[in-house]
């Protein structure tokens, strides 16, 4: 019996002036652990007069995760943390009981050729932290836990496995795992992960009981303790999951809870731009995404 319960194919979705590939959440898979959402990001060329700019906007209820393979990114949040995060390194914000933030090309980039290639990704919080006070934590490229195995390169990004655990706070049992192919290999790694698995194919293809799958497709795994695959030459793939919730989690647009009344109050707290709710963001004052009537995401 297979031990692959759904392949999902990337789905493109629109954030303004760019197309992504959504990975979750999908109709027939809406979490994976406490994994909710995961955005690809690119890889996009950029022209000098082609910029990201993701205007100031609310979460509550979730983390959310930035991790570039090329360009750069400035965060700005309610918080007055002002980082500019590039690739390898990590943007790890809890919104809790609410944030509000923005993501834009750094200044010295507006006005020349670059390219953006990235996941962006939101992890549910458990119940009893969901209405925790916001905070965010920067981690430099250098504090990933990195690791070869033949010619096969890890890296855990976030959570722990492989008897690591990254230095990303994390608030539940997860695991967040980058591995990278210069030749073809055959990994057996289930007894170092827990909970749901899924595996994104970034690049390359990888072979699992026999069938090839490819560039953009996301398998989602019946049995964690049985995920045995082949990679070809050059190949990345990325693995997330982790102890799934026993409460469900409800989206609207940028707002995740078990509780859809908390959620309301959100959707009327910055439809009003209730600062007391959703304080600004220093250094980016000036304007907001509204709140959107019909979400792509809704739930």
């Amino acid at each position: 019996m297979s031990n692959i319960g759904l392949i999902l194919e990337e789905k493109a979705a629109d954030i303004g002036n760019f197309l992504v590939g959504r990975l979750l959440p999908f109709r027939e898979k809406r979490q994976v652990g406490p994994f909710v959402f995961i955005d690809h990001m690119g890889p996009a060329d950029l022209k000098d007069f082609q910029n990201l700019d993701v205007a100031p906007h609310p979460h509550i209820g979730l983390s959310t995760l930035t991790y570039l393979l090329e360009g750069s990114i400035f965060h700005r949040d309610s918080l007055g943390s002002a980082i500019e995060i590039t690739p390898g390194a990590v943007n790890w914000m809890t919104a809790g009981k609410g944030v509000v933030h923005s993501e834009r090309t750094p200044e010295y980039l507006r006005h020349t050729d670059k390219k953006l290639h990235g996941l962006q990704i939101w992890v549910a919080l458990p119940k009893h932290l969901e209405q925790c006070e916001p905070t965010f934590q920067h981690i430099e490229a250098s504090e990933i836990p990195a690791w070869q195995e033949g010619t096969t390169h890890f890296k855990l990004i976030a959570g722990k496995a492989f008897g690591k655990q990254s230095p990303v706070n994390v608030h539940s049992e997860l695991y967040f795992i980058e591995i990278k192919s210069s030749e073809a290999v055959t990994l057996n790694i289930g007894e170092h992960l827990y909970g749901e698995v899924a595996m994104y194919v970034m690049e390359g293809n990888v072979n699992i009981e026999g069938n090839d799958y490819g560039t953009k497709q996301l398998l989602i795994a019946k049995n964690s303790k049985l995920c045995q695959f082949s990679m070809s030459e050059n190949t990345t793939v990325y693995l997330f999951g982790g102890t799934p919730f026993a409460e469900e989690h409800f989206i609207y647009w940028n707002f995740v809870n078990s509780d859809k009344e908390v959620i309301e109050r959100a959707k009327e707290n910055w439809r009003d731009q209730n600062h007391e709710a959703f304080p600004k963001v220093p250094g980016d004052d000036q304007e907001y995404v509204p709140l959107p009537v019909n979400p792509f995401h809704k739930k």
